[in-house]
């Protein structure tokens, strides 16, 4: 056994150390295999409890009794059912002696110990009660030599293996269920000996602070497991645990688990949220001003996700709106005012205000006086959110470098602002329309021509966006010149002008107008700019989707004013310019379907069949390429260009398609015959039904979701 020891360690070293990957490769391929054996078991085990084997290993102890315990954990995992009682019971009082032998050793290397443990205290289903029996063993090793702190750490380890559905597929939840209630029955006995442990560290200040944090990971396992249910919910507050949760929060060292444990026992006991919130001065004055001082922002994270679990559980205290309450509100206020460089913070606290705000909309203040003291106490509170949130929604040059390239918002910023526009919504309905479209407008949107905050005026359009649904619910206009200002200004750069930061701007305004279509479609006069404004979003890619979206919004709502030829004309320019911008499908069938709405509305029949004529001779042409036989045989020697031509038939197809579907499901197919009868285009369908190689091509590429019975009805969909 000792020479398959030192070929172990061997191998471990070549895996950790060497530098050529093919015997790094061929270590691993060994040590797999190993770790598959049954001498597997009794040579990890030895390596964990022999201490006559060191002079051999020519490497780091450490590695090699850290493989060894993951081998014990991995082989009790897959296969501790086979191991008869005699075996499992030997093994597990071997552990518990690697587990105080290592206690005062590598702190990875225990945890491991203790995990193979508790897997294994998991798999004696021998015993009625295997969990008894372990801490009937726990309670011997305490009085060894370092015993308590594997102790410590096992009873860290075994509430979290209980509770993990994924940690053994073995172990049924109907078991999980019954080692848990039997867990929870040592609890009196686990909280007094953390107690100790707190007692005996103040004694001893030897490696204070990390006694301190153990302890409070145990303590964190076990209210997870839900060690505090049985405890009197007046008792808590007074609980020497529970200040002693509190305490470590003024300490460095501790202050992140404390907050983690305060968290979880917030979450479970809505009594403990009452205390804490009478705290909320101390915590603010000790903890939350000095860290905003200095910048520190674990502290400001910390506190920011304690105090919004304190206000989410237990709203109707925060809506008295005492000193205590206005106090943890603006203590969450100055936490998303922080100018940290992610929005970490500020997302820790959305829920909190949801839920208030939701909160305060779902109560039934029948009485006048009530309703207007609520209003008083607490539309200045959501009037500074707002202000708050207008500084956090923005691009700041921190997190984004404007060099002209880079078109995306930074990945946090993105998933704030989506996480963000519930809380808008209901903030919108909270503070009314008027007030919160007021607060957005406030200020100078820009001095000059020369010179605009492009970043705030993002960020006011991103909020005007998220909110436009309750805006035109409750029908409170606002100034639209000030968006019009805009698009000239935008529709008016260069085309080399529109990038980096620019184009994310434009996709925000673009955005806006279509959100807002119904009313920036009443002015006439601002037709004309506006179809433009889209016709060169459309050309850049980072807008072309929202541009094709705003503007399929514009024309539903703009189908008559757009009957001025000049107007027409830019609407044909767009629909020529698809074939050479080859846009993804799907913002294709937004511009397509708009142009054939408008064109479909047009009074004059002639004037209509014109018009479908410019626009959809590009399709035409591209199919009519593809398909006349004096081609057919010459595009197939250049498969470069057979392809290109397949693409753009297939484009072509799609866009009269899209077409078509809008005239089927509309009431204008019968003003639309003539331009179908046309000769030409009777004849392209003719021919197109008889390309049967080019015709699978294109449905494959273009139509996916269609079977082979429905692609002759795709392109003759007219019929």
């Amino acid at each position: 056994m000792e020479l398959q020891m030192i070929k172990v360690a061997q191998a471990v070293h070549v895996l950790n150390h060497d530098t050529q990957s093919c015997n790094r490769f061929a270590a691993n391929q060994w040590l797999v295999q190993f770790q598959q054996s049954d001498a597997a078991w009794d040579i990890a085990t030895s390596i964990l409890t022999s201490s006559d084997h060191h002079h051999h290993f020519l490497l780091s102890d450490y590695e090699v009794e850290f493989f060894a315990a993951q081998i014990l954990k991995r082989k009790i995992q897959n296969e501790g059912y086979n191991l008869h009682l005699g075996a499992k019971d030997a093994l597990l009082n071997a552990l518990l002696l690697a587990a105080q032998r290592f206690s005062s050793g590598h702190p990875q290397l225990l945890t491991q110990i203790c995990l193979a443990i508790s897997t294994l205290v998991l798999h004696a289903v021998e015993h009625v009660k295997p969990i008894e029996k372990l801490f009937y063993s726990l309670q011997s090793l305490r009085f060894q030599n370092n015993g308590n702190t594997a102790v410590l750490e096992m009873l860290t380890v075994l509430p979290e293996i209980i509770e993990d559905q994924n940690s053994d597929c073995h172990i049924t939840s109907a078991r999980r269920y019954d080692y848990g209630q039997e867990l929870l029955a040592h609890t009196p006995m686990v909280l007094e000996f953390l107690m100790q442990q707190i007692d005996e560290g103040f004694e001893s200040h030897i490696q204070h602070h990390d006694r301190s944090r153990k302890i409070l990971r145990c303590l964190l396992s076990w209210v997870r497991a839900g060690c505090f249910s049985e405890i009197p919910p007046g008792s808590l507050p007074s609980h020497p645990l529970f200040n002693f949760v509190f305490s470590s929060l003024q300490v460095a060292s501790s202050f992140d688990l404390a907050v983690e444990a305060l968290v979880e026992l917030v979450s479970r006991h809505e009594g403990l949220s009452q205390v804490l919130l009478c705290r909320i001065g101390l915590l603010k004055e000790a903890l939350l001003f000095p860290a905003l001082k200095s910048g520190d922002e674990k502290v400001i994270g910390g506190l920011a996700c304690l105090l919004s679990e304190i206000g989410q559980a237990i709203p109707f205290l925060i809506m008295e709106a005492n000193t205590d309450a206005l106090a943890l509100a603006d203590g969450l206020l100055s936490c998303i005012r922080f100018p940290s460089e992610d929005w970490e913070i500020a997302d820790s606290t959305l829920q909190f205000w949801c839920s208030l705000a939701g909160y305060i909309l779902g109560l039934e203040v029948n009485n006048a006086e009530n309703r207007k003291n609520l209003e008083e106490c607490f539309v200045p509170i959501f009037s500074a959110l707002v202000d708050a949130l207008l500084l956090r929604v923005k691009v700041d040059d921190s997190t984004y470098n404007d060099n002209g390239c880079i078109l995306d918002l930074p990945n946090g910023l993105e998933q704030f602002r989506m996480n963000l526009v519930e809380l808008l919504v209901d903030t919108c309905q909270l503070l009314g329309s008027a007030l919160f479209i007021q607060k957005i407008f406030l200020g100078s949107w820009m001095s000059s021509s020369m010179h605009i905050a492009w970043k705030e005026v993002e960020s006011k359009l991103f909020m005007l966006n998220a909110v436009a649904e309750v805006v035109l619910k409750e029908g409170h206009r606002f100034d639209i010149t000030i968006i019009m200002q805009l698009v000239m200004i935008l529709s008016n750069k260069a085309s080399a002008d529109l990038r980096g930061f620019t184009c994310i701007v434009y996709k925000s305004l673009a955005d806006v107008i279509g959100s807002y279509a119904k009313w920036m479609s009443a002015p006439q006069t601002n037709t004309r700019p506006l179809i433009l404004f889209f016709g060169t979003g459309i050309r850049q890619p980072f807008c072309s989707s929202a541009c094709a979206v705003a503007f399929r919004k514009f024309c539903e709502e703009a189908a008559e004013i757009l009957h001025e030829l000049s107007n027409l004309e830019i609407l044909i320019w767009m629909g020529e310019g698809l074939e050479e911008r080859k846009l993804p499908l799907e913002d294709e069938d937004e511009v397509v379907g708009a142009i054939t709405l408008i064109f479909c509305s047009i009074p004059d029949k002639k004037l209509m069949y014109n018009l479908f004529v410019r626009f959809l001779s590009p399709s035409y042409e591209t199919i009519e390429k593809l398909i006349e036989e004096d081609n057919v045989h010459a595009l197939r020697q250049n498969p470069s260009t057979y392809i290109e031509s397949i693409s753009s038939a297939g484009r072509g197809l799609h866009r009269f398609n899209v077409a078509l579907f809008v005239l089927i499901h509309g009431p204008f197919l019968r003003s639309f015959y003539p331009f179908i009868c046309a000769p030409r285009m009777t004849g392209i369908i003719s021919k197109k039904l008889n390309c049967q190689a080019e015709n699978k091509i294109i449905i494959e590429t273009y139509f996916p979701e269609a079977d082979a019975q429905s692609h002759h009805r795709i392109i003759g969909n007219v019929a």
